[in-house]
């Protein structure tokens, strides 16, 4: 089946022409160039690669069925079709699920820019995007924690704006990774109606919402505790890797299609709570712990100190412990850092270690912390951990800064 992609990603309306047509049964589209030329699943409509969070990013074979199915239980879910604002890469599952709704409901979708995400620039365009609108229909955008981590700091700055200009939509969604309780709770008390998202380019994008699965979406737990997911917005499985396809995919006696992610879990009834990639865990002086929870430990005192900042917390090597916890936060650009663009910080140690040994243990305590003006990135609002892993393991050659 021939494949059809712009020659750049960032020519908006030819990627929306080419998702309408990918569903409306035309040829299947690749925003990014094919990495292979594999022949693709019957029935395709989208190819999306992966941001390779677990190897080699794979491609992901999605039918128009499962790209609708998606649509239709989002629109279900925030009450009802509207029109999208895009400020997301039409490259990745979550910037080209805004354009399939829109494709889905029959409304507009309103393109940004591909430059930097500023709050001011959010604002501008926002504003002209609600101007617009019809009386009576909704509108929605959907963003990633650190795009809601710079509306929030700007208005925090006294410009607010952007943020102010996000509380209109009638929901905003946030995905691609966890977003921090106190990034969250700040954005509400703002009037920002934001929703969590949970979900990957094999389940279409987002298909658990603040914890609780789409309408037609099914969860449930390995006894390893590791996330299992069904439903009609299913991929069809990874372009030219049945291996990686029977793994991952598999099905029940009854008929019924799971995808198994790579994350870890709690079920509380029907709420879904991500603990984190099952991989990322860290084994600390026998003990693992779950960089997502610290994570959040961290975040949170941040805010309570008031100094918030995007959080990632790795394992590197350590003589004594194994695996040693460290937390790399952000900070402006008023500090001096290595090469790696990371500076040890050892007074704010002490206060991380006390709050997130209170509420984890002391385990969960991270032993160094590093302060670095931005994380590196693998796609949009995914941290790249390996990447921060591999800078605080060259970090720690260096002499320590004073």
């Amino acid at each position: 089946m021939p494949t059809n992609h712009p020659a750049a990603a960032a020519a908006f309306p030819a990627v929306i022409d080419a998702v309408r047509a990918a569903l409306d049964g035309g040829p299947a589209f690749a925003p990014q160039p094919r990495t292979g030329d594999g022949p693709l699943p019957s029935g395709t409509a989208l190819v999306l690669r992966t941001s390779g969070s677990t190897g080699n990013p794979r491609e992901v074979a999605l039918s128009a069925a499962a790209l609708r199915a998606s649509a239709q239980a989002t629109h279900e879910r925030l009450g009802g079709p509207g029109r999208w604002l895009l400020v997301l890469p039409p490259t990745h599952v979550a910037g080209v699920q805004v354009i399939t709704r829109s494709v889905v409901a029959g409304t507009e979708v309103r393109t940004g820019t591909t430059d930097r995400f500023t709050a001011g620039g959010f604002a501008e365009l926002a504003e002209d995007f609600l101007a617009r609108g019809t009386a009576g229909t909704r509108a929605y955008v959907s963003v990633v924690p650190t795009q809601l981590h710079r509306l929030v700091d700007a208005a925090d700055d006294g410009a607010p704006a952007g943020l102010a200009a996000l509380a209109r939509f009638d929901a905003v969604l946030v995905g691609g990774a966890a977003t921090p309780a106190p990034l969250l709770a700040r954005a509400r008390a703002a009037g920002v109606r934001a929703v969590t998202t949970y979900g990957m380019s094999e389940t279409s994008g987002g298909c658990v919402y603040d914890g609780v699965p789409l309408p037609g979406v099914r969860v449930r737990l390995t006894d390893a505790g590791v996330i299992e997911l069904s439903g009609p917005m299913l991929a069809e499985g990874y372009v030219g890797d049945p291996d990686a396809t029977a793994a991952a995919f598999r099905t029940d006696p009854d008929g019924t299609r799971w995808f198994r992610t790579s994350d870890l879990g709690r079920l509380d009834g029907v709420r879904l709570t991500v603990l984190g990639r099952a991989d990322d865990v860290v084994v600390t002086g026998g003990v693992n712990v779950a960089p997502a929870a610290v994570e959040a430990a961290v975040a949170e005192h941040l805010a309570e100190v008031g100094t918030p900042g995007e959080v990632c917390v790795v394992g590197v090597p350590d003589p004594e412990w194994g695996q040693a916890v460290v937390a790399v936060v952000t900070r402006g650009t008023g500090h001096e850092t290595g090469d790696d663009g990371l500076r040890r910080d050892d007074g704010l140690l002490a206060g991380l270690r006390a709050a997130v040994g209170q509420r984890l243990g002391a385990a969960a305590a991270p032993r160094r912390v590093y302060v670095t003006t931005s994380l590196p990135a693998r796609g949009p609002g995914k941290i790249d951990r390996r990447a921060v892993r591999d800078a605080v393991v060259r970090a720690e050659r260096e002499p320590v800064r004073p």
